[in-house]
């Protein structure tokens, strides 16, 4: 919990394990499984197994929640407060998980415009040609 950087986050994952959670934001699953019980916004599903899954989303809110108690110290009742007054937004997105999807959309759609002799064709067809089949 020290000053220590923290581990990198993958974006290409959709799910993570509570084990997972625990390693990349070095809290203790016992503490998660905790704030759990204490912030009704933080349900992460759980799998057939019972084990708990938790997204990308539900990683940056745990994030917050870190940040709130750890770093700017407030208490559990002032952390509910605050998600409670809507101050901070439970499904906000992060500018680095915006950048990601855009790049991987980039590079959707350019899969898509290659044509077969594999040279880029422009994204926007011309009106001029009538419309463009993706095979």
């Amino acid at each position: 919990m020290g000053d220590s950087p923290r581990k990198e986050i993958s974006t290409d994952r959709l799910f993570y394990k509570i084990g997972e959670i625990s390693s990349i934001l070095e809290i203790e699953p016992h503490v998660l499984r905790y704030w759990e019980t204490e912030f009704p916004f933080l349900k992460p599903r759980k799998n057939r197994t019972g084990q708990r899954i938790y997204t990308r989303k539900d990683l940056e809110l745990v994030l917050q929640i870190k940040n709130l108690l750890y770093k700017e110290k407030y208490t559990i009742a002032g952390v509910r407060k605050k998600f409670g007054d809507n101050k901070l937004k439970k499904n906000s997105v992060s500018m680095e998980t915006i950048q990601g999807v855009k790049r991987k959309l980039k590079e959707i759609l350019d899969t898509l415009n290659r044509d077969l002799s594999g040279k880029k064709t422009p994204a926007v067809p011309d009106k001029n040609k009538g419309p463009r089949l993706f095979l």
